[in-house]
Order: structure tokens, then C-alpha cells, then sequence
């Protein structure tokens, strides 16, 4: 059994047509035609049942497929890691991420990253949800990392990270300070800095108008570091997720009955070959700890 041939039937289950993964694969119909004849000589039995408009699996493809698309990434990851610690060149971990993501979640993992590999560089990009997205579909990253990717698109793989709530973010020099919990009465004199930037920026937005808060008369912020800028001059109140970073200057407190959670999400493309250190990423970000830091962030 031969890698391309591997490569090809994963083009094909896919895609569904040996046209199109003929294209995808870069060979000519014919010699991917010919080189899934010789897998499936080898696995005595048809793979796919060659109909139009669409080739469809048999049941022996359908059984063979998650087994060879385990033994092409792992042949795939061990060449490439292999190439890398030889060359001394890792390359470039291509990363894109909302807004609304603090970048200092990942911190620790990108630690470990560069002592893992040899000169490593790190590519960040940051946009909305959409711009994510299309980041993905592009190749310009290949992980993405947000709280809500509403694109449509079969190729987009999905591992939920964790989920967190928001509090309120003040001044410590602000009447409220001294308080850890607060209700919706204590927030009606308050002018909100809104984090329109943010995927849950709408439902956070309506919480807030069912309990009585006038949040069109805030200020519209376009930058996570604008609005630390603004709280630290004392000018507005926000409601932020647990795992947003502050300075000592600011403080946290829980507002009673505020019904607002988010779930973050790791984003890769299904089919397209990783690099080592993305695979190296993708691995420490599922197995992450995140509760940890919820709970160290989350407390007012």
C-alpha cells in the first residue's frame, strides 16, 4: 500500500467525484483512477461504487476510511516532523483569532512550542468570525480559534474548548468597587462600553436590555486594548468573559441574574495536511486545562 494511493481515496471520499479529486490531487483522472484500482486489489474489494453524478462509498469503504485517514495523518505528521528537526526549519504556525480571544490563553502552549521545535515563528491574525473563516478556507491559517464560526462549510472541523461566563468589568476607583456582586438596579446609571467586536456581542446586548439597561446610550469599542484604555480612565462599565485579561487597575464582579455564556472553539480544515507544529498546538489546546483559568480569572 502506497501513500498517494491512500491520498487519493481520502481525495475522493471527500469530494465524491474522481474528477474533482483527480484536480485536488493534481494527477490526471486516469492515474488516480488506476492507483485506487491497486489499493482496492489490495484490500480485496471495491471502495466505491462508481456511479453519476457522484461515486459513493461501499460498506468496506466506508469501514476502511476512518483507518486509512489515521494512517495517512500519522505517516503524514511523522515525515514532516521528521523533515523538520533534520532541516532545523519548523516553519511559520499560521493562527487566526477573533477579536473577542485573548491572546494569552495561548501563552503556555506557545511556551512549550518553541521549546519543542527549532525556530519557530509565529504567525497571528486576527479578524471576525467571517474573516476567520476565510483565513481557514484560504490556507492563510491553519487553526482557528472563536467563540461562534457561523459559516456553512463541510470541511470545517469543531473541537469545543470550554465554556465561560461574563461578569462586569469596573475601575477600582469606581463607587461600585467595593461591592463583588451586583444586581441590574445598581448598573441603570451606567454608561456600558459595548464589545461589538465580540460573536456574543448581540445576546450579551439583549440580556441587558430585558433587565432595564439602556446599552444604545454606551460607547461603541472596536479594540480589546481600547477598552481597557477606557476603563482605566473610569469611563464606562463592561461586561467581558471570564478569561479576558485585566490589569490591577480593574476589577471583576458578578452581576446577579445576568444570563450570558460563551463556548470557545479550536477551528482547523478537515482534509488538508498540518504541519507538525499545528498538530503539536492542536493537541495541547484539547487537552488543556481551561477550567483553571476560568476559575483564576473568573473570581471578583
Amino acid at each position: 500500500m502506497e501513500m498517494h494511493q491512500v491520498r487519493y481515496f481520502l481525495a475522493v471520499a471527500r469530494v465524491l467525484n474522481f474528477t474533482r479529486a483527480a484536480d485536488e490531487c493534481n494527477v490526471t483522472q486516469p492515474s488516480l483512477t488506476r492507483a485506487i484500482k491497486q489499493l482496492e486489489a489490495e484490500l480485496g474489494g471495491d471502495l466505491f461504487r462508481r456511479e453519476r453524478p457522484a461515486a459513493q462509498l461501499t460498506e468496506l469503504g466506508q469501514r476502511m476510511h476512518p483507518l486509512l485517514k489515521q494512517c495517512y495523518e500519522a505517516a503524514t505528521g511523522a515525515r514532516e516532523l521528521a523533515s523538520s528537526f533534520k532541516s532545523g526549519e519548523v516553519g511559520a504556525l499560521r493562527i487566526a483569532l477573533t477579536h473577542s480571544v485573548d491572546l494569552s490563553l495561548l501563552i503556555p502552549h506557545l511556551d512549550h512550542l518553541k521549546r519543542m521545535f527549532n525556530r519557530l515563528e509565529f504567525r497571528f491574525l486576527r479578524g471576525n468570525a467571517r474573516e476567520v473563516a476565510e483565513y481557514l478556507k484560504k490556507g492563510e491559517a491553519e487553526l482557528g480559534i472563536a467563540a461562534e464560526i457561523s459559516e456553512e462549510w463541510d470541511r470545517l472541523d469543531i473541537w469545543p474548548l470550554f465554556t465561560e461566563n461574563f461578569q462586569l468589568v469596573i475601575n477600582r476607583k469606581h463607587p461600585l468597587a467595593d461591592r463583588n456582586k451586583l444586581d441590574f438596579g445598581d448598573l441603570r446609571a451606567e454608561q456600558l462600553l459595548s464589545r461589538n467586536y465580540c460573536e456574543h456581542a448581540a445576546r450579551v446586548n439583549s440580556s441587558l436590555r430585558e433587565h432595564g439597561l439602556d446599552v444604545d446610550r454606551g460607547h461603541e469599542i472596536a479594540s480589546e486594548r481600547d477598552l481597557i484604555e477606557l476603563l482605566e480612565a473610569d469611563i464606562g462599565v463592561a461586561v467581558v468573559p471570564d478569561t479576558a485579561s485585566i490589569p490591577p487597575t480593574l476589577k471583576r464582579a458578578s452581576v446577579e441574574g445576568l444570563d450570558a455564556r460563551r463556548t470557545v472553539n479550536l477551528y482547523g480544515v478537515a482534509g488538508r495536511e498540518r504541519t507538525a507544529v499545528a498538530s503539536a498546538m492542536m493537541r495541547m489546546l484539547r487537552g488543556a486545562n481551561w477550567q483553571q483559568r476560568i476559575d483564576r480569572n473568573g473570581t471578583p
